[in-house]
Formats: structure tokens, C-alpha cells, sequence
């Protein structure tokens, strides 16, 4: 049955079809205008882990996410699948987050790595495993680029991402980063690691040159190196921190107007970089460092759509930090499902793809 047949067949008032695809859609990667890549990996976490099964409970959820998407009626046509999740990556992660909390543990009651070799081996087997995620993203993501899809990387934690903007940097030349984050994460090798889940965005502007911007949306735990940072970066750097988005609505500005002056920030191609934490810890109470404050689940879709409506064009996407909680709580991945699946729309329409 081909792509035509399946949309003829299809019911999308039914119930989720465990045996299909993400969203008990009927598509293949390869008939689909959309491709989630899941990185089952929360290696270098600092607090909480749990993220690595993020991508699993993510598409468990799903099944009950309705397909009606007001903004694009007809949205579950366009196809949208989710590549396996790579047992190489998940086994792999296992591994280096036992290594990963040992080195934590030893630095946090004071062992110095620089005299102890094998804490130091710790650490520098954990870099190398970062670097080999690196790699092996990006791989995959260029696999499905090279094919005409639109990509989206479903973490895992926030380190997960670094190679799909390397390889949107290949594939697209200059863009910048919309990042809804509750973190800067722009420490440099937070802890040791090279490529923390904490310096992801440190990350991205220190290797990809073609990161022409980065634009941070809901920022409220960050230190003075930060700080520092950001007003240092400030030609390619704009932090507008919740504390800010919130004094600004007390004293009349709304968040249409908030959204208007972030839109002007941001280049014409657009990669968005989604951490959970961004959200009200309220409505991902298990995500690995929530933080309070942060926008409502509407007010960051709302943001995403308007970037959509704007001429900009998405060119890529993340959502990462979903971890679900004890016992089978699913309130984590059922907002991170409706998320991801209202982004990925909007990522399609910011590209033509609906008529």
C-alpha cells in the first residue's frame, strides 16, 4: 500500500494503532515529509536522569494525541514517522552514565581529576562517548536530509542535538537558534565534560560558524559565567529571561508584543531548540532540572506558531529533557507528545509543505 492508499484508508478519528508509527500514523520514514530521530541518550545529566527513556515514553503517549490540528486540519496527511531507536546508542549511554555519576560523585567530595588518573580516565571515557553521539547523529540526520526531509530529533538530554546543527550547517549555510530553555546552558565543559547537556549551547556557537544567532526564550537558572557570556555575545547572543518576560506583562506589555520583538532577533532560517524545562514545571514535573516559573504550554506553542506565520522557515527542530516518572506516570510524555507533534506541523508549514 502506498502513501495515497494509506491517507485513503486511514481513519483519524480512531484510536492510536500501537503497531503503527508515532502518533498511530500508518507512514514510513521514508514516505514522510517529517522524520523524528530518537536519541535514547542522558549521559553527562547533573541532577535527575531519566531522559534516555524520553524518546520511548514520547511515542507511547502519542497514541492518544488527537491528529485534528485546528492551525492545518488536514496535518496527519503529510506523513510524519519516527526512525528506530538505535539499541547501540541506548546500550552505549547505560554504560557511560555509570562511569558518568562515579566521575560526579568523586569531583563533588573533592577528588581532583588532574591527580587522580582514574577519575580523569572516567571523565575522558565519557568525552569520547560524547563525541561518538556527536558523530553518530549527526550520520543519521544528514541520511535523512540528503533525502528531502524535514528532521526532528526527539531526546534524551540536551546534548543530543549538537550534531543535527551540524548538519543543518552543512545542508542550509547560516541560521539561528530559537531556544525555549529554563537553562542558558552555555557553561563551557560544565563539570568536565566537553559536551554537557549544560553546554550544549556553548557548544553550538563555538563550533558551527553558520549559527548566525542564538535568541533564548524563558531563561531562569543560569550562573555568573553565563551572565558574563551572554553580555559579551550580545551581537549574536539575545537572552530575554522569564524574569524579564514577566515584569514586562506586569507593566503592560503582552505577549504578542513580546513574541513581535523576539521575531525581529531572529534570521530568516530558524532551528528551534526545545527543552522541556522551558515549561512550568508543572506540566513536566520529572524533566531532570525543572525549575520554577517558565512559560504555559500554549504560550510556547504560540511563539513556535508565529514563527511559523512569519516567512521564516524552520529548518530543523528538538525537543529534548522529557523523562517519565515513577511507577508509569505518563504526564511528562503526554505533554511532550502533543508538543512535538504541534511543532512538527508548524515546522512543516514554515516550509510550504501544506497547501
Amino acid at each position: 500500500m502506498d502513501k495515497a492508499e494509506k491517507i485513503a484508508t486511514f481513519d483519524p478519528n480512531s484510536p492510536g494503532d500501537p503497531n503503527a508509527n508515532i502518533f498511530g500514523l500508518p507512514f514510513t520514514c521514508a514516505e514522510s515529509e517529517v522524520v523524528i530521530i530518537p536519541v535514547p541518550w542522558d549521559v553527562t545529566v547533573s541532577y535527575k536522569d531519566g531522559a534516555a527513556n524520553g524518546p520511548a515514553a514520547v511515542f507511547d503517549a502519542s497514541l492518544q494525541v488527537d491528529l485534528f490540528e485546528p492551525v492545518i486540519p488536514n496535518a496527519w496527511q503529510l506523513g510524519m514517522a519516527m526512525d528506530e531507536i538505535p539499541e547501540d546508542v541506548r546500550s552505549r549511554a547505560g554504560l557511560l552514565r555509570v562511569e558518568a555519576k562515579t566521575y560526579i560523585n568523586a569531583i563533588t567530595e573533592g577528588v581532583d581529576p588532574a591527580k587522580d588518573f582514574s577519575v580523569a580516565k572516567m571523565r575522558d571515557t565519557v568525552n569520547e562517548g560524547s563525541a561518538w553521539l556527536n558523530n553518530r547523529v549527526k550520520e543519521r540526520s544528514l541520511h535523512w536530509l540528503k533525502q528531502g526531509k524535514l528532521v526532528a530529533l526527539l531526546g534524551g538530554d540536551h546534548s543530543t542535538p549538537l550534531g543535527l546543527m551540524h548538519a543543518l550547517a552543512e545542508m542550509h549555510g547560516p541560521y539561528g537558534i530559537l531556544q525555549i530553555d529554563a537553562h542558558a546552558d552555555l557553561r563551557k565543559a560544565y563539570e568536565g565534560f566537553t559536551w554537557s547537556h549544560a553546554s550544549i549551547m556553548y557548544n553550538a556557537l563555538a563550533e558551527i560558524p553558520q549559527i548566525s544567532k542564538l535568541v533564548q526564550i524563558g531563561i531562569r537558572d543560569f550562573c555568573q559565567e553565563e551572565a558574563v557570556y551572554i553580555v559579551e555575545q550580545k551581537a549574536r547572543v539575545a537572552t530575554l529571561f522569564d524574569r524579564d518576560i514577566r515584569h514586562q506583562q506586569y507593566n503592560g506589555k503582552t505577549w504578542s508584543e513580546q513574541v513581535t520583538e523576539t521575531l525581529l532577533q531572529l534570521p530568516e532560517k530558524v532551528y528551534i531548540s526545545f527543552d522541556i524545562d522551558g515549561l512550568d514545571p508543572r506540566l513536566c514535573p520529572h524533566t531532570g532540572t525543572p525549575v520554577p516559573g517558565g512559560l504555559e504550554f500554549e504560550q510556547a506553542a504560540y511563539l513556535i506558531q508565529r514563527v511559523a506565520q512569519s516567512g521564516k522557515k524552520i529548518i530543523g527542530m528538538d525537543l529534548n529533557e522529557v523523562a517519565p516518572g515513577p511507577d508509569g506516570d505518563e504526564w511528562d510524555a503526554n505533554v511532550g507528545a502533543r508538543m512535538l507533534y504541534r511543532m512538527c506541523n508548524l515546522m512543516a508549514l514554515s516550509n510550504g509543505k501544506f497547501s
